[in-house]
């Protein structure tokens, strides 16, 4: 019996060193299911957003439409492992915390055990025939001996549950090595993914230089304007009145050929009669740029007033897309932002993202909704998206799908 419990105890003292190799994680129990259950979705969802894009790509008659679908369904892809990495480290957080509260309970219930353990070591070391030669060991012996009849049953139920607890560290520390092993396979597959992403990426930036140069002079265009506006609203004012205009150029009806007999003649009708239907529609299909735990909700009070927008943490590095379809109006570096990118929608919407460690797009570029646009910073990355309805900011979780 003694040595039973002489075991029990050593092996406590090393369950409890070993489980006290995990760091808790900070967040609640609940808090960290939800990411959980939020990153699985995501996973889910980028995969069914990759398998759509490489139907369209095949489907896709022009070369660079099908080179522009690929670069987004292999965005997609890289968002699926980047949703996967989320998804192993809420788990190893959960088993973490969970591993902390087993050690603290071992820790508790040890040492009665341990005690209990010495007092048997001492005792069986003395032989019997001495004990009765010893002033007061007989009455020692009997004293112990009717002791241990009355508090072995409790010491073998709570054995019991010290087994059990630590059958469960040994189950947390299996889980724990299987999260882990996901988690490198998941590391592994987004770097070569972001390897094929890096490649596309320079074809298509090649085959873009090789197309002219107006789009170099609305990108100088652009830039000049960033330097002249005050602030971040004004940039994203001016670019949507130059969209204005574009918009209402475009729709301008082209030359009509005269009539045989002019009498026939009639009055050409605009194709912007009745624009307020066409602006009320957001852009859509509407996604979030990123997958992250959100930081700062629509409307959230900050020093500087209400929050305009929707800032979300994502894993560092990762994969930052275009929300939905539509024109590149500016990307790059612009005060305290980082790096940014306005999208034109068309009828009066508009996208920013900032807080990019680097934008991949061109000012003037026509992106596909789910196209790589950036990526986020490698420390504590932070990606901010607004929505704007003819200037106003929107809240882009009404209209994301």
């Amino acid at each position: 019996m003694h040595r039973v419990l002489l075991l029990l105890g050593s092996f406590v003292f090393c369950a409890a060193a070993a489980l006290g190799q995990g760091a808790p994680a900070s967040d609640s129990p609940e808090e960290m299911r939800k990411l959980l259950a939020e990153a699985l979705a995501e996973r889910e969802n980028a995969d069914a957003r990759s398998q759509r894009f490489d139907e369209e790509a095949k489907a896709a008659q022009d070369a660079a439409e099908r080179a522009a679908r690929q670069a987004a369904a292999l965005a997609a892809r890289i968002q699926q492992a980047e949703s996967g990495i989320a998804a192993a480290r809420a788990r190893t957080a959960m088993i973490d915390r969970e591993q902390l509260f087993l050690r603290e309970e071992l820790g508790r219930e040890q040492q009665p055990v341990v005690e209990l353990t010495a007092a048997l070591q001492q005792f069986s070391r003395r032989p019997l025939g001495l004990s009765i030669l010893r002033p007061g060991s007989v009455k020692d012996v009997v004293y112990l001996r009717a002791m241990l009849h009355d508090t072995i049953p409790q010491v073998r139920a709570g054995t019991s549950e010290l087994r059990d607890r630590i059958g469960r560290a040994r189950e947390l520390r299996r889980e724990a090595l299987a999260a882990a092993q996901v988690l490198e396979a998941e590391e592994e597959l987004l770097a070569e993914r972001r390897k094929k992403l890096a490649e596309i990426e320079t074809r298509q930036r090649l085959a873009a230089r090789a197309a002219g140069g107006s789009a170099s002079r609305e990108a100088d265009r652009a830039l000049a304007m960033a330097e002249e506006v005050r602030d971040l609203d004004g940039l994203v004012d001016e670019l949507d009145r130059a969209a204005s205009l574009r918009q209402r150029l475009a729709a301008l009806p082209g030359p009509r050929l005269r009539p045989a007999q002019p009498g026939q003649s009639q009055v050409a009708e605009s194709a912007t009669a009745s624009p307020s239907a066409a602006r009320t529609n957001a852009p859509s299909p509407y996604m979030l740029p990123v997958f992250g735990r959100t930081l700062t909700g629509f409307g959230a009070p900050q020093d500087s007033g209400v929050s305009r927008g929707l800032t979300l943490a994502p894993i560092a590095g990762a994969q930052v897309v275009a929300p939905a379809a539509g024109r590149i109006a500016f990307a790059g570096p612009y005060r305290g932002y980082d790096n940014i990118v306005i999208i034109e929608h068309g009828n009066g919407w508009t996208s920013l993202v900032t807080g990019l460690a680097r934008s991949d797009v061109e000012i003037g570029e026509t992106v596909v909704g789910g196209a790589p646009i950036g990526s986020a910073t490698p420390a504590q990355p932070s990606i901010t998206l607004e929505l704007r309805r003819d200037g106003e900011p929107v809240n882009p979780l009404r209209y994301t799908q």
